[in-house]
C-alpha cells in the first residue's frame, strides 16, 4: 500500500529518501489514488516541487504515468468502456479456456485458493469443479457466478463468498465489507484477472474499487498469478493492481501482441503463453 501523506499525518515520513525509493512510492500514491497533485507530493516526500517534477518525468518515461495540469496520473491507453461479464465470456473463449487449463495445474489438494472475479476466472472455476482429483481445497472468491459455477464441487471443496457491495456489471462483491475477509485469511494461491499487463506500468484494472480489492487479494496469497487474454497485453487502464513483480507469473492468451509479449518478458516477467 502507499505510504499516507504528509499533509494527513502531520509528519514526512519519506524524507530523505533515496531517489529511486521515493519514485516507486510516488508512482504507489498515483496508482492507489488515481491523481495527485505536484504540492502533495512534494510535501508527502519533503522535496522541493522541482524535484517531483523532474520524478515525474523520469517515471513517465519509465513507469506508464501521464503528467497532467498541477499533477500525475496512470497512463491510460486501453478502451475506458468496461464490458459487463456477459459481453467478456464471449469474447476470446476457447482462448480463456486455454489459459485456465494451463493455471490449473497449479491447484494441488489441500491448497487454500482466491479467485477473482472476471470471465477468465470463470473458466478457471469450471476447470477447477472438472477436477476430480482435487479435495480438501478451499476457494475464496468475491464473485457471485465463480461460486454458483463451483457448487457441484462441494464439499470436495469449500467455498467461501466474500461479503460486500454488490456491482451487478460483474456480479461481484466489493468494499467496505469485502475487503475485511482478506485482512483475515492467508491463502496458499491467489488467481488475478485484469483489464491490463504492461511491462511498465505493470497490472491495471478499469474500476478503481475492484483494483483496491485485488491488490488485498495478492497481499493475503503467499503466491498470485495474473489470468490474461491476449488483448490485455500492452493495456495501461486506471487501477494498479501490481508491478509485475508481485506475481509469480502472467498466464497470457496466445493472441497477444509480440511487441508487448516481448516487452513483457524483457521486464522479466514470467509469461506462461496458452
Amino acid at each position: 500500500m502507499a505510504d499516507v501523506p504528509a499533509s494527513i499525518t502531520g509528519a514526512v515520513p519519506d524524507a530523505g529518501a533515496p531517489a529511486t525509493i521515493r519514485r516507486q512510492r510516488m508512482l504507489g500514491l498515483i496508482g492507489d489514488r488515481g491523481f495527485v497533485r505536484v504540492s502533495e507530493l512534494s510535501e508527502t516526500f519533503g522535496v522541493s516541487e522541482v524535484t517531483v517534477r523532474a520524478d515525474l518525468a523520469v517515471l513517465e518515461g519509465t513507469q506508464g504515468i501521464r503528467r497532467v495540469h498541477g499533477g500525475a496520473m496512470p497512463r491510460v491507453t486501453g478502451p475506458l468502456h468496461e464490458r459487463s461479464f456477459e459481453e467478456a465470456l464471449e469474447s476470446s473463449a476457447d482462448e480463456k479456456l486455454s489459459i485456465a487449463r494451463h493455471a490449473v495445474e497449479l491447484v494441488e489438494p489441500g491448497m487454500s485458493v482466491i479467485v477473482d472475479v472476471g470471465s477468465t476466472c470463470m473458466a478457471l472455476a469450471r476447470e477447477l469443479a472438472r477436477r476430480e482429483d482435487l479435495y480438501d481445497v478451499t476457494v475464496i472468491t468475491n464473485g457471485l457466478t465463480i461460486a454458483l459455477e463451483l457448487e457441484n464441487a462441494v464439499p470436495r471443496m469449500q467455498v467461501i463468498v466474500t461479503g460486500g457491495t454488490l456491482r451487478p456489471l460483474q456480479h461481484s462483491l466489493v468494499a467496505p465489507l469485502a475487503s475485511l475477509m482478506f485482512a483475515h485469511v492467508h491463502a496458499d494461491l491467489a488467481f488475478i484477472g485484469c483489464n491490463g499487463v504492461d511491462a511498465r506500468a505493470g497490472v491495471t484494472n478499469i474500476n478503481l474499487p475492484e483494483a483496491e480489492l485485488k491488490r488485498e487479494m495478492v497481499q493475503a496469497s503467499a503466491r498470485a498469478v495474473v489470468l490474461a487474454d491476449g488483448s490485455k497485453a500492452g493495456q495501461v487502464h486506471l487501477g494498479r493492481i501490481g508491478e509485475l513483480a508481485d506475481f509469480e507469473a502472467v498466464y497470457l492468451g496466445a493472441s497477444a501482441d509480440a511487441r508487448a509479449l516481448r516487452a513483457l518478458r524483457a521486464a522479466h516477467a514470467r509469461v506462461v503463453r496458452a
